[in-house]
């Protein structure tokens, strides 16, 4: 799939990433070192230069609330896309990752991610590939593309040609900026 060059954002840090819960779908409030992370986001794109860049975000609020941060200075119009919502977290949202290894703890035997693809009711990897390369098919041009920590990794896959199931090898992070173009992905800092 050939694409544009885009960056892609991470929400900053909220209260239910603090306490280990599994947001999903549900939401909620950026702490005060989510903000410090989406103005360090803004700093880092103000340098890297996204000016003239379209701007796309997942809809939920703590994505919303980054690029509206991320985004000051740069740019005044950020467009939601439902396709860039976090993997959907089904019986598990809510819940505590703590919770979630108690009731099916061979699931983390191993040091991955793949977990999520388990959870009951939840989205699975299969659909949010599907969404997210639709979301892709779809750029025009540079990007600036603000999301979620599994969504991200999932997008990032897709442009640098790796399978779904290896969005675990990928690096993560709240607050992270990764520049992809040619099918190459970095880490801007």
């Amino acid at each position: 799939m050939s694409l544009p060059e885009f960056v892609i954002l991470r929400h900053g840090e909220n209260e239910w990433n603090r306490e280990g819960r599994m947001q999903g779908g549900l939401d909620s409030a950026l702490t005060e070192v989510g903000r410090e992370q989406a103005r360090r986001q803004n700093a880092i794109l103000q340098t890297f230069g996204v000016q003239g860049w379209s701007w796309c975000s997942s809809p939920q609020g703590r994505a919303m609330a980054t690029a509206r941060i991320a985004a000051d200075g740069l740019t005044t119009e950020i467009v939601p896309d439902v396709r860039l919502r976090e993997i959907g977290m089904g019986d598990w949202a809510g819940m505590q990752r703590s919770e979630i290894a108690e009731q099916v703890p061979y699931l983390f035997e191993t040091d991955g991610l793949g977990w999520y693809d388990h959870a009951p009711g939840g989205e699975g990897l299969v659909a949010l590939e599907g969404r997210a390369k639709a979301f892709l098919a779809d750029l025009r041009g540079p990007t600036v593309i603000v999301t979620h920590g599994i969504t991200s990794r999932v997008v990032r896959c897709i442009a640098q040609g790796l399978p779904a199931e290896s969005f675990d090898t990928l690096g993560g992070g709240q607050g992270v900026v990764y520049h992809i173009r040619d099918g190459e992905s970095r880490l801007l800092s």
